[in-house]
Parts: structure tokens; sequence; C-alpha cells
């Protein structure tokens, strides 16, 4: 008779460690899920930002877009890295093109992933742009690109690889 107490004390012991267990697990699920949808909320305004530099072609509005140590590859010739060097690039191509106008840009994002304060996401972009306002309007077909993005310690996100070729 006497082991029966120390059976039911067993049973409540486990069934009190499996509901303790059950609810930290859920609790840091709720707690990523909460950080993901801040995550993607943030990389959305990343997403918006993109587009209104571009139609605006403000050299230092593009150049808030990266992160400091950044890499881009959509410039001709070797990558541009750094954000010193993206600033000298980005005023360089409005110096050379001072009537350069961006008539549409479209970025439709189709897979994000993020993991550890570092966000891949691979979609399709696609631009209408004049170099001069008496130039024919030169169509950038839909093209498939991929960027890696970087978290910032205040919590946004900005560019830290783009590549579109």
């Amino acid at each position: 008779m006497k082991p029966m107490p120390a059976f039911v004390a067993l049973v409540f012991l486990a069934g009190l460690t499996i509901g303790f267990l059950a609810r930290s697990v859920a609790m840091a699920a709720q707690r990523q899920s909460a950080g993901h949808a801040a995550d993607m909320a943030a990389i959305e305004k990343l997403h918006q930002e993109d587009v209104a530099c571009t139609l605006a072609q403000d050299p230092k509005c593009l150049t808030a877009l990266w992160s400091a140590d950044g890499i881009n590859l959509g410039f001709p010739g070797p990558p541009v890295v750094g954000i010193k060097a993206m600033e000298e690039a980005y005023a360089k191509v409005h110096a050379e093109y001072p009537n350069f106008h961006v008539l549409k840009y479209k970025s439709d994002i189709t897979q994000v992933r993020i993991l550890d304060g570092w966000a891949i996401e691979v979609g399709y972009t696609e631009a209408v742009f004049q170099v001069s306002p008496d130039a024919k309007p030169v169509i950038v077909p839909k093209t498939k690109g991929m960027r890696l993005l970087k978290r910032q310690s205040d919590g946004s996100w900005k560019f830290a690889l783009v590549g579109l070729k």
C-alpha cells in the first residue's frame, strides 16, 4: 500500500514537468513568431524604401539602403564594396547621367528566409528608365535575382549583397 503514494507523487511530478515544458515551448514559439513578424515588417519597409529611392534616383537615399559592409554587384565592372564606395558609385552615375529617370520599378519578392540576423530573398525585378528626356524608354524585362539582407542593431534591415546578373 505504501508504494501507491510514491507512484502518485511521481505521476504528479511527471505531469507538472511535461506541462512546464509544453508551456515553455509554446511561449518560445510565440516569441519567435512575434520576432519573425517584426523582421518581416522591417524587411517590407526596406522593400518600400528601395522602390521609393530607385524611383527618386537620389544617391544619398540609395546609399542609405545598404549595410556598412554591403556588396553591390549591379554596377558595371567589379563589385562595389562598402558604404563609402557605394555612395561614390551612386554619385558618379548621377553625375554622368543627370537626366537619368526611372519611369517604373517593381520588385516582386517570392521567397524570404531569415536566420540569425540574415535574410536571403529571391524574386524578380522589372524596370523602365530613360537616360535623358528625349531618349526612348528602355524596358528591363522581369529579371530573377537574389538579395542578402542584414539586420541592423536598431531592428531595421539593409542590403548586404545584391546580385541581379
